[in-house]
């Protein structure tokens, strides 16, 4: 079932925008004895992230105090994840992801596929300038010490932005095709350098025909050649960048019900998804999980969370209770 023709996200710039009184307002819920955190997410879950950003320059202003510093202090544990990934900009957002998958104890290699799989062109070279800003660090650089084998290089090819957009070559789409399929019957280390080559580099719409040659050569789906060929985060990471051609919020749909399914409620990956996705086709996201797995993502979430970390989930969302 595909999700994604016309895509559409959750949350959209508040009509009538005041960021001086909002700054007022969270600088009340924040500095009272008892933090108003549902005023919190009243406040932040209802702004676009550019209106967010502006009632944090306000608030600096107005207090003379830094927005995030203070949500860090007086909020906790994945409540206070939230909040804060609500306040960076979509490029520090995948920056800070990527960042802290690779510099904590082991690597997230999920997070980096999720991420790396699924940008444009245009959001990785944005990513990799914040990276740089933010950490005085090469994300390249990052990626090729905290990774190895066939699964870095399809990263670090990933990373460059560098994918052809919008150009189609029927004729091409049947030769690389072959590519594909001799790859996945030899799978020698120059057949998955090719294979990850094509994946990486030509165009949606290039690749859509690819995979339709594919399906004619060889009678079978290229995610299911993929899977019985190939093994570990190498092949996890090509699935993903099949998926994300043939439909990113169909991806995504995936990729929260394993999160909430498979990993008994992996609280990251929920909470990276839905902001990073809020502004862009959360929406399509929720309609394709429903559609897909039966239960709303709503009606998930409200099973595996709880309190204000809850709430703020389930606002990002913005779920109607007859989604329930």
């Amino acid at each position: 079932m595909f999700c994604g023709n016309y895509v559409q996200g959750t949350i959209f710039p508040a009509p009538n925008f005041n960021p001086i009184m909002d700054a007022q307002m969270l600088g009340g819920a924040l500095q009272g004895f008892d933090c108003d955190k549902d005023l919190l997410i009243d406040i932040l879950t209802k702004r676009c992230n550019a209106q967010r950003l502006m009632i944090a320059e306000a608030y600096q202003s107005m207090y003379g105090r830094n927005l995030v510093e203070d949500l860090k202090e007086q909020l906790s544990s994945h409540f206070k994840e939230v909040m804060v990934g609500l306040m960076y900009p979509p490029p520090s957002f995948d920056a800070h992801e990527l960042w802290h998958a690779m510099k904590g104890a082991g690597t997230d290699e999920n997070c980096l596929i999720d991420i790396l799989a699924s940008r444009t062109n245009g959001e990785i070279f944005q990513m990799r300038e914040a990276y740089c800003l933010q950490y005085s660090s090469n994300l390249q650089e990052d990626i090729y010490s905290e990774t190895s084998g066939h699964f870095r290089d399809t990263l670090m090819n990933l990373v460059q932005g560098t994918r052809e957009e919008g150009y189609t070559d029927p004729a091409m789409a049947a030769q690389d095709a072959m590519v594909l399929w001799e790859a996945c019957q030899q799978k020698t280390g120059e057949h998955k350098t090719m294979l990850q080559m094509i994946l990486c580099n030509k165009s949606y719409q290039q690749l859509w025909l690819v995979f339709q040659e594919f399906q004619n050569i060889s009678g079978q789906d290229v995610v299911d050649a993929i899977n019985d060929c190939y093994d570990g985060y190498f092949k996890e990471l090509l699935v993903a960048i099949v998926l994300c051609v043939r439909d990113k919020p169909g991806y995504f749909a995936y990729r929260l019900y394993s999160a909430i399914h498979d990993f008994g409620f992996h609280n990251k990956t929920v909470i990276r998804i839905l902001i990073a996705r809020s502004e862009i086709d959360l929406l399509t996201i929720r309609k394709c999980y429903k559609e897909r797995y039966g239960k709303s993502l709503f009606h998930d979430i409200k099973n595996f969370a709880s309190g204000h970390y809850e709430k703020a989930l389930l606002a990002i969302c913005a779920g109607d209770m007859d989604d329930y």
